[in-house]
């Protein structure tokens, strides 16, 4: 039986940051603030036609993504769903490169060629927003083979959403896991629907058993609180990193969003009452905005520079990638082909990829 572990705020009694810094309170504010501005600039720009096919905003899930990902380090690694624009940033990708893969641009962190759910950067350990549910974990699993087989002390952390858990690639990659003890952390974004089906009616287990059969730790977090996210990740990152081997974590959020720009809010299958009352109590903004102010550390005027700063940044993504030009026509035929010469290196039109030898 996995042990099951449910967070609780940590710091003194009082302590309405939670033991964690002012300075690292004020950076998880800023970058919050970047993720919702960015998201509702990528919003506005689906609606005028600058960005097409699928888009699936972060909005309401801020917390989860700089809770989760400001603890792990550069040479870690991030890979998710496709609902991962903030998640990219958060790792490190610009917002300027991102916001040019949404417009199909070849200024985009993929090319262009990838649009809004297959966002990449190698360099700072983003490995991608997947579009096939369930198909990232094991590939998260991969990963983390990798880093154990190499003996280093890289952390993976995967991401998807609540029907991939009754994938049968969810399950194998756990099994597979928990076996070698694989340095990956699992995580859920429980946000209650599995596009427009509540979870409640395709599972009789919970969210947070589903790792139980193989003997996998289960966290459950409050992933509307940040600061309570960045803690937890925080300490299970170093565990993972001293070789706890792997984790599942039921991060429990909301969008406030519909699944993706096609899906209306509410109507269909979530009530208008049940989307507003989730706004109106859960915004991971606004609980930081309160915790900050109560401990006296955060000022209105301080929140509006941020902001100020946020909305700037998002602006200037939506011009550079208004701006940017569409990849040429030979990209159709790029990174497509792949051949092994007869030394045994693997090419990619003509060049060689290192490391890949049979």
């Amino acid at each position: 039986m996995a042990t099951k572990t449910k967070s609780k705020p940590a710091g003194k009694k009082g302590d309405t940051l939670q033991g964690v810094s002012p300075e690292t309170a004020m950076m998880l504010m800023k970058e919050m603030l970047l993720y919702r501005r960015f998201e509702e600039k990528a919003e506005e720009a689906y609606a005028i036609g600058k960005i097409g096919g699928f888009c699936h905003l972060h909005i309401g899930q801020e917390a989860a993504a700089a809770g989760s990902i400001k603890p792990l380090r550069t040479d870690d690694y991030v890979i998710s769903a496709y609902r991962e624009h903030t998640q990219a940033i958060a790792k490190g990708i610009k917002p300027n490169a991102i916001m040019a893969e949404l417009f199909g641009r070849a200024d985009g962190c993929s090319g262009g060629k990838g649009g809004s759910m297959h966002l990449f950067d190698t360099s700072v350990g983003f490995m991608g927003g997947h579009g096939i549910v369930g198909a990232q974990v094991p590939l998260a699993s991969g990963m983390a083979w990798t880093a154990h087989y190499n003996e280093t002390d890289q952390v993976v952390i995967c991401y998807m959403g609540d029907a991939a858990v009754n994938q049968g690639a969810f399950h194998e990659a756990m099994n597979m896991s928990a076996v070698w003890n694989l340095p990956a952390i699992y995580v859920v974004e429980n946000n209650g629907y599995g596009m427009g089906t509540a979870f409640s009616r395709v599972s009789r287990t919970e969210i947070h058993e589903k790792s139980s059969a193989y003997g996998i730790p289960v966290s459950i977090i409050n992933g509307q609180d940040v600061l309570e996210t960045y803690n937890t990740f925080s300490d299970l990152i170093a565990k993972v990193r001293k070789g706890a081997g792997p984790q599942f974590v039921d991060l429990r959020t909301y969008r406030f969003k519909g699944h993706s720009m096609s899906d209306p809010v509410s109507g269909t299958y979530r009530s208008k009452e049940e989307v507003d009352g989730k706004v109106e109590q859960e915004d991971p903004i606004r609980s930081l905005k309160q915790a900050m102010m109560d401990a006296g550390k955060l000022t209105q005027d301080q929140l509006d520079e941020m902001d100020a700063e946020a909305r700037k940044v998002a602006q200037d993504a939506f011009d550079f990638a208004d701006a940017s030009p569409l990849p040429d026509d030979v990209m159709l035929y790029t990174d497509v082909y792949a051949d092994i010469n007869p030394n045994g290196r693997l090419f990619f039109d003509g060049r060689e990829r290192p490391g890949f030898a049979r």
